[in-house]
């Protein structure tokens, strides 16, 4: 494709996506605004449920047709099972598996450059279809060269290659979900509760990493060395003689996919333990190594059986181990991300709902100005009501309970102030993959009976910080007291021989103006009073009325002009 073919096409890339975000804009303008105010409301919510899934099936359309980072936004969507109506989540889950593969002869053509050497001196045998497509590259299954097998100690590998041309796709989608951004700044339902500038420059951010395979590979290295003495989780080694840019050259590690339950039972594997040890996982990332694998969907982990000799399953009394693959998306948790996040998991399992309500500000999600007494309320009948029951028994519920609990407190928190943090778009979509997985493995599976123990381990690390921190308090208090009479004594000695000044030239500027501030508010009292008893005396006696009008004048300048030169 020639340059000027290639700009061409990148225009109607920009121009597709706008006009769609356009069309889309206006559908939702007219059925959830204008519709409401005609009161026609009654029509918006009965066809909200059908316009929703006709959304999600033209986005689908949409994103397997232009790829890139489409793809990622509908894989994102997918994911928020918390916010987004099933109609949108259930359609676009499927973009995790539905990205068409690039032809081998680019992907060879593009492999060859970035390596510097034909593809059969690089590796062994490079298996020309691919093992798996995503949006923004490909993986093949190969075998080293004699040379790199004997100093790597590896054979069979997987080569990730990224797409032909990614590069200005990526910039095309993300100039093109920019606008889109600027458009939802005028949305003030929007615009209130979602910086969408900000969560696209991290979205931004994110994919720019993606495309970077040595980042990638860093950050591969680096969840390696986190898990490194922990024998239920593994990752793939990093062929780095073979790995750039744009090529990134890795150990096989391939196994049962999370979600096979079928080959996990096959194996001897109960779905169910998958489940607590995936949920534990997550839990230790985000909670003790705070770097964590935000793109946890089942192409991107492993069940690999471990034998009855093998350590890990002697140490745990586990039969498997979690490998976790494709490390272009992970989310750093700052350190008052994480405080917030530990109290927010401790409320969460104590039902406390004035704790909640605490690490909601802590975090950012709710900002300190809101009333929370009727959040406190509302999460307190929450928790009476549905507090430690899971998916499966959650689904037993009589809709017209959640109906109801919604009519009573969904004004209440749709009025509140509440906001999405710049860093939390990557953690959300871990959490929200992470939910789903475990419920999927283990219909049963009550993230309540998951937190709990680990909200426990916190409690008591918390207590033991506080002890050290009370000691070290003690500490400090116990020096100070024992230098304070030593430093009395010095003192008196000082006022003794004399030595002792004061700088008071601060505090005499200080008193000086404070004496200028108080004759400025007497001028001014006396304004008032001669223009109210000018008004009053005009009528009745004119001279004397006219005269206290215009005397005022001066008390009125002095008390705005007076001051100014001392400043």
């Amino acid at each position: 494709m020639t340059d000027a073919a290639a700009q061409g096409a990148h225009r109607a890339r920009y121009r597709r996506i706008l006009s769609f975000a356009a069309r889309e804009f206006i559908k939702i303008w007219w059925f959830e605004l204008v519709l409401p105010r005609l009161g026609m409301t009654s029509i918006a919510e009965r066809t909200r449920g059908p316009r929703m899934q006709r959304f999600a099936k033209r986005f689908h359309v949409l994103a397997v047709d232009l790829g890139g980072l489409m793809i990622k936004v509908g894989q994102f969507m997918s994911s928020r099972l918390d916010v987004l109506p099933p109609e949108i989540t259930k359609e676009l889950e499927g973009l995790q598996d539905e990205v068409p593969a690039v032809p081998f002869a680019d992907i060879r053509a593009a492999a060859e450059v970035e390596l510097g050497i034909p593809l059969e001196q690089a590796y062994a045998w490079f298996d020309p279809t691919p093992v798996a497509a995503a949006s923004l590259g490909q993986a093949h299954r190969a075998r080293l060269a004699e040379q790199d097998a004997a100093d790597t100690g590896l054979d069979s590998v997987i080569v990730k290659v990224q797409r032909p041309g990614i590069d200005e796709i990526v910039a095309v989608d993300l100039a093109a979900l920019r606008r889109v951004a600027t458009w939802l700044t005028r949305v003030r339902l929007v615009s209130d509760r979602v910086d969408a500038p900000a969560l696209v420059e991290e979205f931004a951010e994110t994919s720019l990493e993606e495309i970077d395979y040595l980042h990638e590979a860093a950050s591969a290295e680096r969840f390696r060395e986190n898990f490194a003495e922990d024998p239920r989780v593994d990752t793939p080694e990093i062929v780095w003689e073979r790995s750039t840019r744009r090529v990134l050259t890795l150990s096989d590690v391939t196994a049962i996919k999370i979600n096979d339950t079928d080959a996990l039972r096959a194996a001897g594997i109960d779905p169910a333990a998958v489940a607590d040890a995936f949920a534990e996982v997550m839990f230790d990332q985000v909670f003790t190594h705070s770097f964590v694998h935000a793109d946890p969907h089942p192409g991107n982990i492993f069940v690999t059986p471990l034998p009855a000799t093998e350590p890990g399953a002697r140490e745990t009394g586990q039969s498997f181990r979690l490998t976790f693959i494709d490390f272009g998306m992970m989310a750093e948790v700052p350190d008052n991300l994480r405080d917030g996040l530990r109290m927010l998991l401790i409320a969460v399992t104590a039902r406390d709902s004035r704790g909640l309500v605490k690490a909601a500000q802590e975090i950012g999600v709710l900002l300190p100005s809101a009333d929370t007494a009727e959040l406190e309320r509302a999460l307190r009948a929450l928790f009476s009501r549905f507090g430690g029951m899971g998916f499966a028994e959650l689904a037993t519920v009589d809709p017209r309970e959640f109906k109801d609990f919604a009519d009573e407190f969904g004004d209440m928190v749709r009025s509140l102030p509440l906001q999405l943090p710049e860093n939390m778009l990557l953690l959300i979509r871990a959490v929200s993959l992470t939910s789903g997985m475990c419920s999927s493995l283990d219909p049963t599976f009550n993230v309540w009976d998951a937190a709990e123990p680990y909200a426990g381990r916190l409690l008591r690390d918390e207590s033991g910080n506080l002890m050290q921190d009370m000691a070290q308090q003690a500490m400090e208090t116990a020096a100070v007291t024992y230098r304070l009479p030593k430093r009395i004594d010095a003192i008196i000695t000082r006022v003794d021989d004399g030595n002792v000044t004061f700088d008071t030239s601060a505090l005499e500027r200080r008193l000086d103006r404070l004496e200028g501030i108080a004759r400025r508010i007497g001028s001014g009292v006396l304004f008032a009073a001669m223009l109210v008893g000018g008004a009053l005396l005009v009528p009745a006696i004119p001279p004397l009325g006219i005269t206290l009008l215009c005397v005022s004048a001066l008390p009125l300048l002095h008390s705005v002009f007076g001051g100014r030169r001392g400043r």
